[in-house]
């Protein structure tokens, strides 16, 4: 796969129902529950009006015209504090291994700080130990408990990095 035929780019209305196919083929794939999760966020079949919002952005991973990832940020719900999410973070297989998770990282911590975020948070479960280590990798520290509610009560793996 060569990188100059993959871009990252904001999500656009086209790309809607490949976003929320490649979304639930990885939670599949990774047999993430269906419920409690991102897999049952009504969301994610109208990405682009999901993040059509104040302080929100939504990035896809286009190769040669076909979404292979995805990653977003927007304010933490139901929170008080000036703290985003990143959010949806997910790639299949044939983008995992190639830098995009990083560049996709430093995509959507740039647009966080500058939304003016002061924190970035995320949610994600034990077994997904490759985006742990992306995550660490990125600056991003555990947490005890949760922050705010996602309403992804499956997620029991809670991190924030300082912007």
């Amino acid at each position: 796969m060569s990188k100059k035929s993959t871009i990252i780019r904001e999500i656009e209305k086209k790309d809607d129902v490949e976003v929320a196919r490649v979304i639930r083929e990885v939670l599949i794939e990774m047999g993430v529950p269906k419920v409690g999760t991102a897999y049952a966020d009504k969301s994610l079949d109208a990405m682009t009006q999901t993040y059509a919002v104040e302080r929100a952005a939504y990035f896809v991973v286009d190769h040669e015209g076909e979404i292979i990832g995805g990653a977003g940020i927007a304010p933490l719900d139901n929170y008080e504090g000036n703290v985003c999410e990143l959010q949806k973070m997910y790639f299949l297989p044939k983008a995992r291994g190639k830098g995009l998770g990083s560049l996709m990282m430093d995509k959507c911590l740039a647009k966080a700080k500058a939304f003016g975020f002061e924190s970035c948070y995320l949610e994600t479960l034990p077994y997904m130990t490759d985006a742990a280590k992306l995550y660490a990798k990125s600056g991003f520290e555990n947490l005890d408990g949760p922050l705010g509610n996602t309403g992804h009560y499956s997620c029991n793996v809670w991190m924030i990095k300082s912007l």
